[in-house]
């Protein structure tokens, strides 16, 4: 059973987020991405993230409790470096 948690950021360029994760974790891991949404396999989860209307969710599907904040750990902290000139950081709460 997964455990899943959210963030949500707003900005007027999420597909550019999607983009800049989704390419800089190819180089590594397996991911699928367009402009809309974007998929990162990570080892202990999943990424998913999600064009909106008025920014960027991100959904973390970690495969125990245990790695949850791992994971949340690794996406917020590679999304906020690309995200400086905004200075958005993640809130993620549990699903």
């Amino acid at each position: 059973m997964h455990q899943i948690s959210q963030a949500f950021v707003t900005t007027d360029t999420p597909a550019r987020y999607i983009s800049r994760l989704c390419k800089h974790f190819a180089h590594k891991i397996p991911v699928s991405f367009d402009e809309t949404q974007g998929h990162i396999e990570f080892s202990i989860g999943r990424a998913e993230l999600a064009a909106e209307g008025n920014g960027l969710r991100l959904i973390a599907r970690a495969q125990s409790a245990e790695v949850r904040p791992e994971l949340e750990q690794v996406i917020a902290r590679h999304f906020e470096r690309f995200a400086w000139q905004e200075a958005l950081t993640l809130e993620w709460q549990a699903v």
